[in-house]
């Protein structure tokens, strides 16, 4: 998948044979029983009232009730063709920075307003994929760093001038990054983020901010580099792997979506953090990584309340 040119971003039978093989790789599953492959399709066949069964679509011998690939996933009852969907998943996936839902609704030829909750709808899927178990078992490495978007800190307030929002994020060295939107007082989520993330196994490496101070005594060594007098590396105190995923982030969020509302914050780091733990470093190519976006597609549902 080097490209939009497989005939799955292309033709919506195609897309959802694809999506089939994707999410059901040893047969179809009922979402409402759980039962796997007990199953027979009743696409093209008579259905309620002389009608035809769409294509796709499935009865689950056990419980009796008709399914598809897309039932209990993001995608389900949506109106925008399943050959988009795909389309807009390779692009979120591809794009190291992200992808505008302006560019989106230009590119796959819908609405912004359809490209905005469809992209939406991608990063709630890619939400903690593979989140695993605590970061720096058996005395890895894990850096800690917090950042800003937003408003520069003591810039004058603008009339319609948001404000700045604070990031937290944890890399294990050569692993896995997992980031927070702080929207309380920043020691307690900071306190919060170590504790549900990190083993008390790990070593913690920080910058030379206080509130590090006694937070890292609860970890088997507290690495510190001091940014103040120019030191970026000392043995293993180094943040520079957290900084390097700051960096791509912030250029995401300031070029390419630029505004970003306290509510949806989560999602865009939810995204950040998926591409960043599908590198091609670890050896996930840009098919791998779409085909791990829509492993996690089920199970999820994401409505906005229309407004009158």
């Amino acid at each position: 998948m080097n490209s939009l040119n497989a005939p799955y971003f292309h033709d919506d039978d195609k897309a959802r044979e694809y999506l089939e093989a994707v999410r059901w790789p040893d047969g179809p599953v009922c979402p409402h029983c759980g039962v796997v492959g007990d199953h027979y399709r009743l696409e093209g066949k008579g259905g309620e009232k002389g009608k035809k069964a769409r294509k796709g679509l499935l009865k689950c011998q056990d419980c009796r009730e008709q399914f598809s690939v897309t039932v209990g996933t993001v995608f389900e009852r949506s109106k925008i063709p399943l050959s988009k969907w795909l389309a807009a998943a390779y692009l979120l996936c591809s794009s190291k920075k992200g992808m505008s839902a302006h560019q989106l609704h230009r590119t796959l030829g819908i609405t912004y307003k359809s490209a905005w909750f469809l992209a939406h709808r991608i990063r709630f899927a890619m939400a903690d994929f593979g989140k695993g178990g605590l970061m720096g078992e058996g005395g890895k490495v894990v850096e800690a760093d917090e950042t800003y978007i937003g408003r520069k800190p003591g810039a004058k307030m603008k009339a319609g001038a948001g404000h700045k929002h604070m990031v937290f994020s944890l890399v294990e060295r050569g692993g896995n990054v997992r980031s927070h939107h702080i929207t309380g007082a920043m020691f307690d989520g900071v306190k919060k983020a170590l504790r549900e993330n990190v083993s008390p196994e790990a070593r913690l490496a920080t910058d030379e901010a206080r509130m590090y101070w006694n937070l890292g005594k609860k970890y088997a060594e507290h690495l510190t580099v001091h940014h103040a007098a120019k030191q970026y590396r000392d043995g293993d105190a180094t943040t520079n792997t957290i900084e390097g995923f700051f960096s791509t982030f912030k250029r995401g969020m300031t070029g390419v979506y630029q505004h970003c509302s306290n509510d949806h914050l989560h999602r865009y780091l939810a995204e950040f953090d998926f591409r960043y733990n599908n590198r091609a470093a670890l050896k996930v190519d840009d098919k791998q990584r779409v085909d791990n976006a829509l492993a996690g597609i089920g199970g999820k549902r994401l409505v906005y309340q229309r407004s009158n």
